[in-house]
């Protein structure tokens, strides 16, 4: 998710590349991505029929959601349902932002990974 010049945020679905590396030796060789640079993180939760109107991220995150079910919409209309296991990276921090509400019927929790800044 991100915003454009214009100030409208956007959701582009990607590919994270990985390679098979042997990273924990003597475990066996997984996937890995590149590395990441991370300030910090937290964790996210809310009850169920939370909504979070038109909003701007507060930092550039990665946002894995652990439990629960949330529907993000941009200002560009675009949505995208998130379900355990899904991962999305926020980047539109200025602009209008983009909109949320806890779908589920439980509590929705998140890991949150906050990204250095780039300059």
């Amino acid at each position: 998710m991100y915003t454009d010049q214009t100030g409208e945020s956007h959701i582009e679905t990607v590919e994270i590349k990985q390679s098979l590396v042997k990273a924990a030796p003597p475990a066996p060789p997984l996937h890995l991505s590149a590395y990441h640079s991370a300030s910090r993180c937290v964790f996210y939760s809310a009850q169920p029929g939370w909504f979070g109107d038109w909003h701007p991220a507060p930092a550039r995150q990665y946002m894995v959601l652990l439990s629960g079910k949330v529907d993000v919409e941009t200002s560009d209309g675009g949505t995208v349902n998130l379900v355990p296991g899904d991962v999305i990276l926020v980047e539109d921090t200025w602009g209008k932002g983009h909109r949320s509400k806890n779908v589920g019927d439980g509590d929705f929790h998140f890991l949150v990974v906050q990204l250095l800044t780039i300059s």
